[in-house]
């Protein structure tokens, strides 16, 4: 379908389109420049992960065609948690734990949005503005009143739950209201009548989207993205050691760039169009690329997605870093400053098994797995191959280092400390 405005027929080419409310009046809507739309993130941990992607690239390419991001921090409803395809209930964090991974959100937003005073500058607003403020009895009689019980059961994300018999406690079940108000809120204060999300959290969009055609008078629209999810089905983000998180303290940017470089052949592609700058029209002629040279398009993906989130000067590091590991140089492992380090003291040197490194540093998740994989030689230090019973030499000076390694993927600097 060709659109009339720039943004949704780019979102579309793009693979960021998945459902969406009154799509038509929408688009004659976007057709003028410096419309709003808003995109919720609950603070629940110091950085955003790969999982987050897709929404924060989308709100990317809303400021690129003349539009204004408006990013929702979730100060308040992060005190409650979201029901949405989750089997677990959130913990509850104190607001000290909140406002410290608020910092951390931010410094995560800056590499993709451009913020400021300008028409098309990002802005950021908090939900515990306005939702700490509340009072129970009042937003019962003047929201409440608008939400059918039997209406909001009917949403997928609450359905399933209920049908798994899984404990939906009312704390959560506020959540859809209080994620409604806030599109109110910005509806009403700064005329915001966009609401992007994850597919899964259209039943909380449609709330918000009807709430202020009932209260405002006002037409809303919904726009919800597919989630992340490889060839194979599998949702992408995660691998052995957990998320890939945007923030370096997280993750190092090497780390980062080697979860693109490793993506699935079959995948390359559409991450392309989701995660890059790249035109349209020159993806396009990559899509019949295979084989072989479809690694050069890998590198090509993780260069350009690192890029955007580290900064463009961060490839160069990352470069002499894989250089160093798999072009057979072991020369001045230290410079290797992207690989992920483990700090031991010389004094701990005769005390240490390479598999306390291997697990206090992250690369295993128990001591088992490490020896499993020490028996079938499948850990190299210095790009030799190691046994079981083999221990850190006792006669490393400090700023020594080792490259400790788990197949050719996993990789790990041993820095010898005072």
């Amino acid at each position: 379908m060709k659109y009339k405005s720039s943004f949704l027929n780019e979102a579309a080419e793009r693979g960021f389109f998945y459902q969406s409310t009154n799509i038509e009046e929408m688009d004659e809507f976007l057709t003028v420049k410096g419309r709003l739309g808003y995109l919720g993130f609950d603070i629940t941990a110091k950085s955003l992960h790969v999982g987050h992607l897709i929404p924060i690239f989308l709100l990317r390419l809303f400021q690129k065609h003349g539009h204004r991001p408006v990013v929702l921090a979730g100060g308040g409803t992060t005190k409650i948690g979201d029901p949405s395809f989750k089997n677990t209930t959130r913990p509850l964090l104190t607001d000290e734990e909140i406002n410290a991974n608020l910092e951390g959100i931010k410094y995560c937003l800056r590499p993709f949005l451009t913020f400021g005073n300008d028409k098309s500058s990002a802005i950021m607003v908090n939900n515990a503005d306005w939702l700490d403020r509340l009072e129970y009895i009042p937003f019962l009689r003047e929201i409440g009143k608008f939400f059918s019980i039997n209406r909001m059961i009917g949403f997928e994300s609450v359905k399933a739950k209920l049908t798994a018999n899984d404990s939906l406690s009312f704390l959560e079940f506020n959540y859809m209201i209080l994620q409604a108000y806030d599109f109110y809120k910005l509806c009403g204060e700064k005329n915001c009548r966009i609401q992007f999300g994850g597919q899964d959290q259209w039943g909380n969009i449609v709330c918000g989207v009807e709430l202020i055609k009932k209260t405002l008078g006002k037409e809303a629209f919904g726009f919800t993205n597919p989630l992340l999810v490889a060839s194979s089905g599998q949702k992408m983000g995660k691998t052995a050691n957990g998320a890939v998180w945007l923030s370096r303290d997280m993750l190092s940017p090497y780390d980062f760039w080697q979860y693109w470089r490793n993506v699935d052949d079959a995948d390359v592609i559409k991450l392309l169009y989701l995660f890059t700058d790249i035109e349209v029209e020159q993806i396009k002629k990559m899509e019949s690329i295979k084989g072989q040279e479809l690694n050069e398009i890998k590198k090509l993906l993780a260069d350009e997605v690192t890029a955007i989130t580290h900064g463009r000067d961060s490839l160069g590091e990352i470069h002499r870093t894989a250089t160093g590991i798999f072009g057979g140089s072991e020369d001045n492992l230290t410079s290797l400053t992207s690989i992920p380090k483990y700090y031991l003291k010389k004094a701990n040197l005769e005390n240490t098994s390479v598999v306390d490194v291997m697990v206090e540093g992250g690369m295993c998740a128990s001591r088992g797995d490490a020896k499993r994989l020490l028996r079938s030689n499948g850990v190299y230090v210095n790009g030799r191959p190691i046994a079981e019973d083999y221990k850190i030499p006792p006669d490393l000076s400090v700023d020594d280092a080792l490259k400790i390694s788990c197949g050719k993927k996993k990789h790990m600097l041993i820095v010898i400390q005072r």
